[in-house]
């Protein structure tokens, strides 16, 4: 479960988990105070961070010598429709073979496939 919770404090909000405690914030020219990143950028950091976890299992599983990961995510509108382009960086001694597996693997992350696949959300107030 994740709580998010705000009080009078403009737009800071505290989100927890079972053991973590985030702050999520809007920028000072929308009236937050830029405490912690925003909403949408929280989204883009579960697809970057889930993608960079994913490829590391992996090429470890392999025993591939990867020396680092890094994942860019950047997002547009285009006809109404968001899209996030992932830019993936994978430092090592790794032939093409392996970066194309590596890059159906990204595509295979959790979060890439829950945001690729429909999503239902249920709203209650009890």
């Amino acid at each position: 479960m994740i709580i998010a919770s705000i009080g009078k404090d403009h737009y800071r909000t505290e989100m927890i988990s079972t053991v973590h405690r985030l702050i999520a914030d809007e920028p000072e020219e929308v009236g937050g105070k830029n405490l912690g990143p925003g909403p949408g950028e929280f989204l883009m950091m579960s697809l970057a961070s889930c993608t960079a976890i994913t490829l590391r299992m992996y090429a470890d599983r392999k025993r591939w010598p990867v020396e680092k990961i890094r994942v860019e995510i950047n997002e547009e509108i285009i006809n109404k429709t968001t899209v996030f382009l992932r830019h993936v960086y994978v430092e090592g001694e790794i032939d093409e073979t392996q970066r194309a597996r590596l890059l159906q693997i990204a595509n295979a992350c959790p979060v890439h496939r829950t945001l690729t696949n429909p999503i239902e959300i249920k709203t209650e107030m009890p």
